[in-house]
């Protein structure tokens, strides 16, 4: 039985948090560092870390017993290279800039947790030259929005040696987001994708940082049409060093759900969600509903105000409109006119200043429009798109809201209160705006048998979170026998003004001739 260290060194105050996500540096637990080396010391005499940090993967290496093997490790941090565990024979440690300056070699042997930096924590610059790595290695270009981990990634399968294995521990938005499909293209039609590992909230790797990991066993050989899933359930011990040691073929642990899996269903779904059968969704939300993104103000501290602050700067009435911001500020399953003056006691802003380019303006708008320029609202990137700068988005008033970030079980909001979302919500939009359609949608969006469907169209964060996009929200499933149920299917009258059954499913120019003719 091999007993575990852990190099994890969990945040314990924000300020620590905020430095370690600057980083992006969260440390590998042993038991996982050692089934990842594991995995790539087959048939090698080097292994290469690219983000080596303070040595998890070396420990794992020294752990395994594999001192005839070298360890090469580079990273920027030089406070984390300066760790006694790599004064040792055999090792090697440079402080270089994987993404920047990468080693001019190919290896047989790559493991690595690279760092977790999201895209809006990346400079313009440096994401300038990320993109322009990936067109260069993967003929593709890469969505904005992939973490600088992506980038970690492509770089250190352009250089894997033939033949040679790569195991990396990365976020599951790896494999659902936006840049997913290219990426994930890219990878299955040059390299082989041996195994995925993936983590049961319980087992997590990393607790208290808000993202699910995924561990990816790469072979630079020819690629195969099926591919090892498995589920880790608990957490601490040697059952996934075991299964990756007996090259896959051990599958009697009781910490371990073990899966053969195709290659296509899996990349279909993202290799990070559960096997589905694609072919068992016959409604999905686009059959009944519309979605858009809430408001973007470009400014919430500006342009979303407490009942005080509207007291205190004179704003007229005809300028504000009732809105929500936080998903904390509607934690029911109903959002009321009670919820919102509730929300105006806590001195929570409800208010959203939304002008619209009119020709003059009361002296209390002028003298606050001017205190928004001295902020230089202006000159930040939303807010500079606009003629005028201070021009709200419009949005019509959403029957249904839906949180668009949370681990909760009631995700979609009946929105009595007529308030406009801010972008911690998305806007529903149900194809017929009667109040029994709108309340028999917004039951069937709450059943759990359609919340159950969340996963397969979110990215998956920590703690059992979601955060599901507009694009691809209208993508959800919803089970038959919860369109039947709720009686989401109904006749509507056609051109010649006849009763006709609902088609399915439901192309988008029949929702918006069914809207036109609901409302004649």
């Amino acid at each position: 039985m091999v007993k575990f260290k852990s190099h994890q060194k969990l945040p314990t105050d924000w300020n620590e948090r905020e430095i370690l996500r600057d980083k992006g540096q969260f440390w590998t637990p042993g038991w996982v560092a050692q089934a990842m080396v594991s995995y790539v010391t087959e048939n090698t005499d080097l292994v290469f870390d690219p983000a080596t940090g303070r040595g998890a993967f070396f420990e794992g290496l020294l752990t395994l017993n594999k001192e005839n093997i070298a360890f090469f490790g580079i990273d920027i941090d030089p406070e984390v290279l300066a760790d006694k565990i790599y004064n040792k024979e055999k090792c090697f440690v440079e402080n270089r800039d994987f993404i920047k300056n990468p080693p001019n070699r190919k290896f047989r042997a790559i493991v690595a947790n690279p760092p977790y930096i999201r895209h809006h924590r990346i400079d313009e610059q440096t994401k300038m030259l990320l993109k322009k790595i990936a067109l260069s290695i993967t003929g593709h270009s890469i969505d904005g929005r992939a973490g600088y981990h992506v980038y970690f990634l492509i770089q250190a399968l352009n250089l894997l040696a033939q033949g040679g294995k790569l195991a990396f521990i990365v976020p599951s938005d790896t494999c659902e987001g936006k840049f997913a499909k290219n990426l994930w293209n890219w990878i299955s039609e040059k390299f082989c994708i041996e195994c995925v590992v993936t983590f049961d909230e319980s087992a997590t790797p990393f607790p208290n940082v808000d993202t699910n990991a995924i561990i990816l066993m790469i072979k630079n050989s020819e690629p195969q049409k099926v591919l090892h899933w498995i589920k880790v359930k608990k957490a601490y011990t040697d059952d996934l060093l075991q299964f990756v040691s007996s090259n896959f073929e051990l599958n009697d642990f009781d910490s371990l759900e073990v899966n053969t899996r195709q290659l296509k269903e899996g990349l279909a779904t993202g290799l990070s969600r559960p096997v589905q059968n694609h072919n068992g969704f016959k409604y999905h939300l686009s059959d009944f509903a519309k979605v858009m993104r809430g408001i973007a103000t470009g400014s919430n501290e500006f342009f979303f105000l407490t009942a005080q602050q509207v007291k205190d700067l004179n704003i007229p009435s005809e300028f504000l409109k009732r809105a929500v911001g936080r998903t904390k500020d509607a934690a029911k399953s109903s959002l009321t006119i009670d919820d919102i003056e509730e929300l105006d006691k806590e001195s929570r802003p409800t208010f959203l200043l939304s002008i619209n380019g009119q020709d003059s303006y009361p002296q209390s708008i002028t003298d606050y429009l001017k205190t928004g320029e001295e902020m230089g609202l202006p000159e930040r990137s939303l807010i500079q798109q606009r003629k005028p700068w201070y021009k709200m988005e419009q949005r019509k008033v959403p029957p249904l809201l839906f949180a668009y970030l949370g681990r909760r079980n009631i995700r979609f909001i009946k929105n009595d209160a007529a308030a406009l979302p801010l972008t911690g919500f998305l806007c529903v939009y149900p194809i017929y705006d009667d109040h029994e359609y709108i309340d028999n949608l917004w039951k069937a969006l709450n059943h759990p048998d359609t919340l159950e469907n969340l996963i397969l169209v979110g990215k998956s964060y920590g703690s059992g979170a979601i955060k599901v996009e507009p694009g691809s929200l209208v993508k959800l499933p919803i089970p038959e026998h919860i369109v039947l149920q709720f009686q989401l299917k109904r006749p509507f009258k056609n051109a010649d003004g006849q009763l006709e059954l609902f088609r399915e499913p439901a192309s988008k120019y029949e929702i918006s001739k069914r809207k036109a003719t609901s409302k004649k």
